[in-house]
């Protein structure tokens, strides 16, 4: 296949401080040249992909999302969650293990791993189990699922609520330089929780769910990580109270790590009286007070990355009584179009939105999949194309996702990826842009 030259596009790459117009060619799968005036592959040689006002940028690394696939084949798969990320300019994902059978062992990682490189467009890096079956009484053997190639451990969807066994799971992290990703909640203090307690849930007649449920698991875990030198991720943070519990470990040199979701920085529990089950979501929507403080906390690296959570569900999962439904929003699609918001109203900077979601998550990962993040060259090509400015309305019924749960359906957006390059193959392109010989 000929090369690809993107011609005169705004070049952002935060991993080499670069932000200019440029162009970079794409070949054999790596990026062979990044840069201004003359080019070295004669334009004829090249398949062009002409991005005047457009911008160019590493693509997306998302380390929070569900595939569902084995065992819930029915809300998502593989194939259909990573056209899915294509569309949303991502080109890495990591997989949360509440699969069936959950991903606790080295041949459910190695089905991922196979199935992603069979079915998938883009890098799936499978995220292993903290505790065997995602039960939370005996721990997995994390140095196999390590060797298996899993980028962190987790039992997302419930926290390792026994601190004994999440102090051991620290000091394996520790010793295998991988994350612990906690899902912080306190079970007991949430149970029966539907949405956030406050004066929406009291309005809609819907049970709370406190912000100190979520505070409570925070706090302990910060405490564990810095008894044992082990490396937490704190998944979704969404309060307040986590952003400040945060900003004080970091400062006493914990070594803890975050991540905010484009819906937690983006929507307020409002949303629930608007679209109802939609809207519904682990942790819940919060306050605009809670908005306010993980928007700063990006702002001043207490928060490292932004991770979509992408949840998928079936029709059936959503269309019920709201007590009955499932938690989760469908994200992947809509991730960068909803976070240019906060661009466009002057709360984040572009430069600091692709760096939380392009060279930030790349360092968690470290350089075992090789260097991602990054348009250096000689680097894998993964590249996102997007244009700011452009305006479009959410159809979740055209969502390459087979979750078409979101919120934002019917919404209109201003930004929106145009192309995606995925290890040097061109594995999305908008019909608004176009690539010629």
């Amino acid at each position: 296949m000929k090369p690809l030259l993107i011609l005169d596009g705004r070049i952002i790459d935060p991993a080499q401080g670069i932000d200019e117009i440029g162009s970079l060619v794409v070949a054999e799968g790596q990026i062979s040249w990044l840069g201004k005036g003359d080019i070295p592959f004669p334009p004829a040689e090249c398949r062009v992909l002409h991005a005047q006002g457009l911008i160019v940028c590493p693509g997306f690394i998302d380390l929070h999302c569900h595939l569902r696939q084995p065992g819930f084949e029915d809300k998502e798969t593989i194939a259909t969650a990573t056209r899915a990320a294509a569309r949303g300019g991502f080109t890495t994902v990591g997989c949360m293990p509440n699969t069936k059978p959950p991903l606790d062992n080295p041949a459910t990682i190695d089905y991922v791993k196979s199935t992603a490189e069979s079915d998938g467009v883009i890098r799936v890096l499978p995220i292993g189990c903290v505790t065997k079956e995602r039960k939370g009484q005996e721990l997995v053997e994390m140095d196999k699922l390590a060797a298996a190639g899993v980028v962190g451990f987790s039992d997302d969807g419930d926290p390792v609520a026994d601190s004994r066994l999440m102090r051991q799971a620290l000091e394996r992290s520790r010793d295998l330089n991988l994350p612990i990703i906690d899902h912080c909640e306190d079970k007991a203090l949430s149970e029966g929780g539907q949405m956030n307690e406050g004066l929406v849930s009291a309005e809609l007649g819907l049970r709370g769910i406190p912000n100190a449920a979520e505070e409570i698991i925070v706090a302990r875990d910060l405490a564990l990580a810095k008894l044992t030198g082990g490396w937490l991720h704190i998944a979704h943070a969404s309060t307040t109270g986590s952003v400040e519990l945060v900003r004080q470990a970091k400062e006493s040199g914990v070594r803890v790590t975050a991540e905010v979701t484009p819906h937690h920085l983006t929507l307020t529990e409002a949303e629930v009286r608007r679209y109802g089950t939609n809207a519904k979501v682990n942790p819940p929507l919060r306050t605009q007070q809670d908005i306010e403080a993980l928007v700063q906390g990006l702002n001043k690296g207490v928060i490292d990355i932004i991770a979509t959570d992408h949840a998928p569900h079936t029709l059936a999962d959503k269309q019920c009584q709201f007590t009955r439904a499932a938690s989760g929003i469908s994200g992947l699609e809509t991730a960068f179009g909803s976070l240019m918001g906060l661009v466009h109203g002057g709360l984040i900077s572009l430069t600091t939105l692709i760096s939380k979601m392009t060279v930030a998550p790349a360092g968690i990962i470290g350089q075992r999949y090789g260097k991602l993040g990054s348009l250096a060259a000689g680097s894998g090509a993964d590249v996102a194309i997007l244009d700011p400015d452009l305006e479009w309305v959410v159809d979740a019924q055209t969502f390459a996702s087979k979750g078409k749960n979101t919120p934002l359906d019917g919404s209109k957006l201003k930004g929106k990826v145009v192309a995606t390059i995925s290890r040097g193959e061109l594995v999305y392109l908008d019909r608004t842009t176009t690539v010629g010989e």
